[in-house]
């Protein structure tokens, strides 16, 4: 089976880059860095295989799965009254230790919240990526991170809608931080409503469910 996979995926690797070969026309040098090179097929199974398998990152998120309780700190504006409240995390590795998907559970401004993410570490380009979607809006925001070990932090940028100026996006930031095996803190930045400069707009500390 672990061939015939092989088999499949180096295929559809060749393919693909073929699809993407550049026209060699008259009016083309030849001196294009970008100029298509040829890619034999154990070399694009050794690519695929490094790619597909999980890492010490990988396996850094699989310790987070479990339950996970929340204390949930969040800022309308500058300077404003911080709302709180509490929510439920559990924390689960999928497709054989490639993600970690996450399912949030809690209320928010009077009305329940359900929220899902999920976060990988990218084998290509050295960066975690991560999706995120929850009741309260009809969108999927995707955000980029990279590893701070002197920190333990990851942090993940990214854009969202801006709601105030309709076809707009704006930036967010996330910083996620491994404080030990039970704690962990997720704080998000984004444009203050005052100013638009960057405020710190929430802050969950996850505590490990015994």
């Amino acid at each position: 089976m672990k061939n015939l996979l092989f088999i499949f995926f180096t295929a559809f690797l060749l393919t693909a880059c073929e699809k993407g070969k550049p026209t060699m026309g008259k009016e083309s040098t030849g001196t294009d860095s970008t100029a298509w090179k040829p890619v034999d097929s154990a070399a694009a199974a050794k690519a695929w295989m490094e790619y597909m398998t999980p890492g010490e990152m990988h396996k850094m998120l699989a310790k987070s799965d479990g339950v996970w309780t929340g204390e949930n700190t969040m800022w309308m504006e500058e300077g404003g009254k911080p709302m709180k409240s509490t929510s439920e995390c559990t924390n689960k590795m999928i497709f054989g230790g490639r993600y970690q998907e996450s399912t949030h559970k809690g209320n928010f401004w009077g009305m329940p919240f359900e929220g899902r993410s999920i976060v990988g570490y990218d084998n290509a380009t050295k960066k975690f990526v991560s999706t995120w979607m929850d009741n309260m809006g009809t969108g999927i925001m995707y955000t980029t991170g990279e590893w701070n070990a002197s920190k333990k932090s990851i942090e993940f940028k990214g854009k969202m809608p801006d709601l105030t100026r309709p076809g707009k996006e704006c930036d967010v930031r996330e910083v996620f931080t491994f404080v030990d095996d039970n704690t962990q803190i997720m704080e998000m930045y984004g444009p203050g409503s005052k100013t638009g400069k960057e405020m710190k707009t929430m802050e969950i500390k996850f505590t490990r469910k015994k």
